[in-house]
């Protein structure tokens, strides 16, 4: 009987014109969304390659120069494009493509594609992720607002459960039809993703790309499951269709609209960041406190000065078997890339506060728990965003003071005008970035697992418990 019930809605749903047209409509976008990002990523991945190979020639064929002027000279790295993050833009469109590295400076990512957009980009872009997480909750709630409330119209409701099945058994069985519709509607799309994304790669599956394309698919099926079931729970709470429908818009509006716009201005409130002209006046001073290497004369380089003439047992600095200004020069380097990262550390810990109020609220919310999941497993959250910034920051640095013990150890004490071959730039090895495993973009997301895990046991176990104490009639 609970077979045949699914069944029937099943049927009856497919020959719904109106349900039928709704659907095809949100599966051509899926479609089309999923092909239009696919082709932005390519096109962005290709651009950012051919940018990042370029400048590592520029760096390793340059001309004959000072080390440190080399050190000036710096590098770029740009940030290349996760393999699914055309599944879901997530921050990427909001921040820097690219970080300027030289020396003596920590330089954020600059040149965002809303840098170079217009004001358009404000109300979002047409993902699969935008369709997947706003458009499908709303296809689901007109799916599902008659579930019940169409049987007792229409009294045939007690004729059902004339036949021996509980509403509980009644009700699994009108999600089980339902599902099997939406499956329909998705399906087609992600298959389509998963067949474009390893056909690119002639099939050859990377195990850690697999798990997050596996794990971006189970959220959303989680997801649209807490959609189904809560839209049926509510019809069953209604005597009439409208007005289960009017509540269940009233839902999606306060779960996919208002709350997320609402967290996002709370914890901005809450948690308020520095004008970048402060935090440079802040840098500045820091910065000033320590060693300048570029000033030999200032008391605390003559107290690095005597340490090493100690040390060596010197009289003079170009009696020093390593070069003075190279040692200034690292010590400078070291000092200032503390300052530097402490003042990001702390402005990275007043964003994840502000990103904070919006993960916990996902405990009373699954669009916010899916959203920074999907984000996760797209490698276009913020988590991954501050880890290239910070693989880039360690490159800079270490590149700066190889700079610096070249000029310690290969240059004279107050040569500033030997240029060394063009040949040592060749021996740097170049910024390669590697995106982190699914297991450490996961673990930065486990309020997010936990409160969509939370919702789905919640509408289950309460949700079904509130239809087996529904008035039939």
């Amino acid at each position: 009987m609970v077979r045949s019930i699914a069944k029937k809605e099943f049927l009856s749903t497919l020959r719904d014109s109106r349900f039928m047209a709704l659907s095809i409509i949100v599966l051509l976008l899926l479609l089309a969304a999923t092909i239009v990002g696919l082709h932005s990523y390519q096109t962005l991945q290709e651009e950012r390659t051919i940018a990042q190979e370029k400048v590592n020639n520029q760096f390793a064929n340059s001309a004959d120069r000072h080390p440190h002027r080399m050190a000036h000279y710096g590098s770029y790295a740009f940030r290349p494009k996760s393999s699914i993050s055309f599944l879901d833009f997530g921050i990427d469109s909001y921040t820097g493509a690219s970080v300027y590295m030289e020396a003596h400076r920590q330089n954020s990512a600059n040149f965002s594609q809303a840098q170079q957009s217009s004001s358009l980009i404000r109300f979002g872009e047409m993902t699969v992720a935008f369709v997947l997480q706003m458009l499908i909750p709303l296809l689901i709630i007109f799916l599902c607002f008659g579930a019940f409330t169409q049987e007792k119209e229409t009294d045939t409701l007690q004729i059902l459960l004339s036949q021996g099945v509980s509403l509980r058994q009644v009700a699994w069985a009108k999600i089980a039809g339902y599902s099997k519709v939406v499956a329909l509607v998705v399906a087609p799309a992600l298959v389509l993703a998963s067949l474009l994304l390893f056909g690119r790669g002639g099939f050859e599956m990377e195990d850690d790309l697999l798990v997050r394309l596996v794990l971006f698919m189970l959220f959303y099926l989680v997801y649209f499951f807490i959609f189904i079931v809560l839209s049926v729970v509510v019809s069953a709470l209604h005597q009439r269709s409208s007005t289960a429908l009017v509540t269940l818009l009233g839902i999606w509006i306060l779960l996919c609209v208002i709350t997320p716009k609402a967290t996002a201005n709370l914890g901005a409130n809450l948690y308020t960041t520095p004008t970048k002209a402060q935090m440079d006046a802040d840098v500045h001073e820091e910065v000033a406190k320590g060693i300048d290497g570029h000033n030999s004369s200032d008391a605390r380089a003559e107290t690095l000065k005597q340490e090493l003439l100690k040390k060596y047992k010197v009289a003079k600095l170009q009696d020093l078997p390593v070069n003075f200004d190279g040692i200034l020069m690292a010590v400078g380097e070291e000092h200032s890339s503390k300052v530097y990262q402490a003042h990001f550390d702390d402005l990275t810990d007043i964003f994840k506060k502000q990103n904070s109020i919006s993960e916990y609220t996902g405990l009373l919310n699954p669009y916010l728990a899916v959203r920074h999941l999907s984000m996760g497993m797209a490698g276009s959250d913020f988590s991954h965003y501050i880890h290239f910034q910070n693989m880039a920051e360690r490159y800079r640095y270490n590149q700066s003071q190889e700079l610096n013990h070249i000029q310690a150890t290969q240059l004279k004490y107050g040569d500033k005008e030997t240029r060394l071959s063009s040949d040592t730039w060749k021996n740097f090895k170049p910024f390669v970035y590697e995106t982190p495993h699914a297991g450490w973009a996961l673990g930065n997301h486990m309020v997010s697992l936990v409160s969509l895990l939370l919702w789905l046991v919640l509408v289950c176990t309460l949700g079904l418990r509130l239809i087996d104490n529904t008035k039939v009639a």
